[in-house]
């Protein structure tokens, strides 16, 4: 472990991106404030401890997996969410892309061929896919948030 010592308005840098300084001391108290990119998550210890143990127990919880199965299934054979009929996987095919006009190889008649497969990851160049930044305030241990909706630029 690196110790440092560091006074009032102090800063150490971490990697090229992570400041750490010290905003006041007040008799044992010691704030810090820490300015990372939104990549990168902070936690205090005893939150993040509370959080991955919280994790272990639900993950442990007889039936976990199951209910977890269960609700990520498809609804399309379903009558319900969370469904308990088993269903037959369902082949993913592809709709046929119809072109028109003159096309060469069927002599300018319009022809229907299978699109191809998007490569991951490929979308607008212009808008790289970005971490959501987390407040480690707002993190309650075994509550399951849903995703937030995608952003546009």
């Amino acid at each position: 472990m690196l110790v440092l010592s560091r006074r009032p308005q102090q800063s150490l840098l971490i990697g090229n991106d992570v400041v750490v300084t010290v905003l006041e001391v007040n008799g044992d108290t010691v704030r810090i404030g820490i300015s990372a990119p939104p990549e990168i998550d902070i936690h205090r210890e005893e939150v993040y401890l509370d959080l991955k143990r919280s994790n272990a127990e639900a993950a442990a919880a007889p039936g976990a997996a199951a209910a977890l199965s269960r609700r990520m299934r498809p609804r399309d054979g379903g009558t319900e969410r969370g469904d308990s009929t088993t269903r037959e996987p369902r082949e993913h095919r592809r709709a046929p892309h119809r072109t028109g006009g003159n096309d060469e190889h069927t002599g300018g008649k319009a022809s229907t061929k299978e699109s191809p497969a998007p490569e991951p990851g490929s979308g607008p160049k212009d808008a790289p896919a970005r971490p959501i930044p987390r407040d480690p305030a707002s993190i309650r241990p075994g509550v399951a948030r849903p995703a937030p909706p995608p952003t546009r630029r």
